[in-house]
């Protein structure tokens, strides 16, 4: 078996990868719950919370344990980045906007950002991982601006206090299944993956 396969053997059957089974299991049945329906005029805490906790938690363990970073910088560069290849399920978000499912506003820069980053994770995965240069850095930063756009825009836009920019339409639909997996998992362990991969990429 290559280095590389075993990294992903390694990867897939360790405490992380259980975690991350965990957590979408948490998330789904919270979801189904109703858990992270917010009423109108309050602050959705519960998103806000599946969403910041896990990569608040890496940050935090990347900073105080040297024993998480050198796991963190055994792990396979180009796998984390292939990772980000499902976000071109990004496309999702412009399908509701074109049925007026969610304010175009909030669905078009986030649908857009994440079809991007997932069409070109195979490419930087093949051609530029290797190199773990500048534009690696550049990718990854664009991948990490463009999920803290989508969740700073879902709340601009939602019927909460801190929705300013919401009119007719606002962002509820991600407060419900299928849709509410996206905060509540997609993006807190897709941003994880990013800030893995830095760290991986600073062992070096």
């Amino acid at each position: 078996m290559t280095e590389p396969a075993r990294t992903r053997s390694s990867w897939l059957s360790s405490p992380p990868a259980m975690v991350a089974v965990g957590w979408f299991c948490a998330a789904l049945a919270a979801s189904a719950l109703g858990a992270f329906r917010t009423p109108p005029g309050d602050p959705p805490v519960a998103l806000a919370l599946a969403a910041g906790v896990p990569p608040l938690t890496v940050l935090v363990l990347a900073v105080r344990s040297s024993r998480f970073r050198a796991w963190a910088r055994s792990l396979d560069l180009r796998f984390l980045t292939l990772l980000q290849t499902w976000r071109v399920a990004g496309l999702a978000f412009l399908a509701l906007a074109a049925v007026d499912a969610l304010p175009a506003g909030f669905a078009l820069p986030a649908g857009l950002g994440d079809v991007a980053i997932g069409l070109t994770a195979p490419l930087v995965a093949a051609f530029v991982v290797d190199r773990a240069n500048r534009t690696f850095v550049v990718w990854t930063a664009l991948g990490i601006a463009d999920l803290i756009l989508a969740v700073t825009l879902g709340v601009l836009y939602s019927a909460s206090p801190a929705g300013l920019l919401r009119a007719d339409l606002d962002t509820g639909l991600m407060s419900t299944l299928p849709m509410s997996l996206v905060p509540a998992f997609g993006v807190p362990i897709t941003l994880v993956a990013h800030l893995l991969s830095l760290i991986r990429l600073s062992g070096r």
